[in-house]
């Protein structure tokens, strides 16, 4: 199953316009009034990458199939969304379900869509839903703690342990401050992955811009930038409905043309689906055979057994060895074959660790 980024952010910011772009779909409606989307708009997203290309040019398979990730387009939050304003509640427990969060900022003047926040400001933008998601972090983490009191004269040192834990997430968050900045041992994350806190996901933020500050951005996407980078956490400068446009193009051509006319060399809408990929701390391996030519998507870090398991859990159960090419050499010799005759074919184990771009052919037995 592909992992999850949901899109957030305020009503009006430009959520669902991002969303049918990057879905290239229509399926999320982009309106002017608040709550358009109520029931998230779901999509899978091709993960451009030209080295899958290089790689079908050379072995010429019956088809080509990307890695993908899934977008999640969520309803625009408001301030009190916490307490159940603006079907809060409802629209929190669709972010509890995504693995990272995009989270579009307004960074453009415009009368005519609606705003009910005063002037444009994207910190304080920010700051609205970042606040909301601390809040009903709190809220859980308290009733937690609740728990874990009552348990404390057990003398368990398992229960002493989650109690340390939880004190010191509710410290954090009384502090205005997202979980993710509290950069929790794993022990202790452990304590608190059944809670599925909203303030422990990572974040990219994309700075909505007008067309005349798509290549180099303006006042409010810089002042976005400036707060973002002290986070050590990532913005993506975008023009939406631009880049709604140019995801509508069927012709290549077309396309081209629209994109010359704007002197852009590649869609923003790249650069927000790559930067979401890394952000899920996500690598890719490839098989390449006559048949398929395919992207395979896992976790970095991951041993070659947990690899091969996202072909089949058979792969992994009965896994023996790992055929395994380099995706440079195998684009230098041309082929398997080449790869083969040249030594560049290596045999790994159950503890070799998958690099990004491998080429990989698993030997199984189950």
């Amino acid at each position: 199953m592909p992992l999850r980024a949901g899109i957030v952010g305020l009503p009006n910011v430009g959520k669902s316009t991002l969303f049918n772009a990057v879905s290239n779909s229509a399926k999320a409606q982009a309106s002017n009034y608040r709550f358009c989307t109520i029931d998230p708009n779901v999509g899978l997203v091709n993960v451009p990458d030209e080295r899958l290309e290089k790689l079908a040019q050379l072995v010429k398979p019956a088809r080509i199939v990307p890695t993908q990730i899934e977008i999640v387009d969520i309803a625009g939050l408001v301030k009190g969304a916490s307490k159940g304003e603006g079907l809060g509640n409802k629209f929190l427990a669709n972010i509890r379900e995504v693995d990272a969060i995009i989270h579009v900022v307004r960074c453009f003047d415009d009368e005519n869509i609606l705003r009910d926040e005063g002037a444009i400001d994207p910190i304080s933008d920010k700051e609205i839903i970042e606040t909301e998601l601390q809040l009903k972090d709190l809220e859980t983490i308290e009733k937690k703690l609740s728990r874990s009191e009552k348990m404390l004269k057990t003398g368990d040192a398992k229960i002493k342990h989650e109690h340390e834990v939880l004190l010191k997430c509710k410290a954090h968050l009384e502090k205005g401050k997202n979980i993710l900045s509290l950069n929790l041992s794993k022990e202790d994350k452990a304590v608190i992955v059944d809670s599925f806190l909203l303030t422990e996901k990572p974040v990219l933020y994309v700075a909505n811009v007008d067309e005349a500050s798509m290549h180099n951005g303006n006042a409010y996407s810089k002042k976005l930038i400036e707060v973002v980078t002290a986070e050590n956490a990532q913005v993506i400068v975008m023009t939406n409905a631009i880049e709604a446009q140019i995801a509508a193009f069927e012709d290549e051509e077309d396309k081209k043309m629209f994109m010359d006319e704007y002197k852009m060399e590649e869609p923003a809408l790249e650069r927000l689906i790559h930067s979401a990929y890394q952000l899920l701390n996500l690598s890719t391996y490839f098989t390449a055979g006559p048949q398929e030519v395919r992207a395979w998507t896992i976790h970095r870090g991951w041993k070659a057994p947990q690899a091969a398991s996202v072909i089949h859990t058979d792969f992994e159960k009965g896994f023996i060895k790992a055929e395994v090419i380099s995706y440079n050499d195998f684009i230098h010799y041309g082929s398997e074959g080449a790869c083969r005759e040249n030594g560049k074919l290596r045999i790994e184990g159950k503890e070799y660790v998958v690099n990004d771009g491998d080429v990989m052919h698993f030997r199984f037995n189950v």
